[in-house]
């Protein structure tokens, strides 16, 4: 039987400077830095909850003093108390959907017979009480009647001619007899439409409105499309005095002269001929 050398046993594992824990399972350390992380985050989230909570709580209760001292300030309980500025809701629109507005036609009516109708914000403003030359500024020119209580309406690129009612249409015509003159003579009133523009009343009880896009002299039916027909807003030229006149149902179209009568066309930017949608308003001829 052959003999066995003994071995000598392996080195000890604290030769190697690493000793294994018996005493607990592997990994245990980190299931316990999990859970005390687990725990530090639950009550960081059950405190932060907490502090929400009694913060309305205080703003609550400090609520109604601070409310009633700025009872004045916008709310939800503003609408129990209406202001002045209330009554005012209706924007003044250029649609003319009714005959007056609310509260604007009763201050412009209350104001009309001193100072005439208001215009646009940047229209002319020539009065119907006082027989005073238009807005283009001392262009009533040389030759025309004074004293009269209407207004006539000129060209600006065809000053020798003005607006003259024949035949129920209006044209640019030169005056002529008496007769001529009073058909060019015109009334200005408050829009039939909106209290801010004009509509032009004739000697014999019409009124001139768009019908097709032509301009006509007819008597008021009384119908909503009649009386925004018969309302023109002025707006004021940006180079100088003269006036364009702007259809409150077609915002977007202004009255001119083409071919010496006139009618309701487009104007914009891209507009040629723009001269031929500016006029003065002028002391009446007839």
């Amino acid at each position: 039987m052959p003999e066995t050398t003994p071995q000598p046993p392996p080195h000890p594992p604290w030769e190697n400077g690493w000793v294994p824990d018996t005493s607990r399972a592997p990994g245990t350390r980190r299931l316990w830095l999990a859970g005390t992380l687990a725990v530090a985050t639950v009550v960081a989230c059950v405190t932060a909850i907490a502090v929400d909570h009694k913060a309305p709580d205080k703003a609550s209760a400090a609520g109604p003093t601070v409310s009633a001292s700025t009872d004045n300030g916008p709310g939800l309980l503003s609408f129990a108390s209406p202001s002045a500025s209330d009554t005012t809701a209706p924007p003044k629109g250029t649609s003319g959907m009714s005959a007056t507005s609310p509260t604007a036609s009763a201050t412009a009516s209350a104001t009309a017979s001193s100072t005439g109708p208001k215009s646009s914000p940047s229209g002319a403003q020539p009065s119907r009480s006082t027989p005073s030359k238009g807005t283009s500024g001392g262009s009533g020119g040389s030759g025309q009647q004074t004293g009269s209580s209407g207004k006539s309406v000129r060209s600006v690129n065809y000053p020798d001619r003005y607006w003259h009612v024949s035949g129920s249409y209006v044209y640019l015509d030169q005056p002529r007899g008496s007769e001529s003159r009073e058909d060019s003579t015109f009334e200005l009133v408050k829009g039939l439409a909106n209290a801010s523009c004009y509509s032009f009343a004739t000697h014999d009880g019409l009124y001139l409105r768009h019908q097709n896009f032509v301009l006509r002299a007819e008597r008021n039916d009384g119908s909503s499309l009649f009386r925004q027909d018969a309302t023109f807003c002025p707006q004021k030229s940006p180079f100088s005095d003269d006036v364009l006149f702007q259809s409150v149902n077609y915002p977007n179209y202004a009255l001119r002269h083409k071919n010496f009568q006139l009618r309701l066309d487009p104007y914009g930017y891209n507009t040629t001929n723009r001269q031929d949608f500016f006029f003065d308003l002028v002391d009446g001829l007839g």
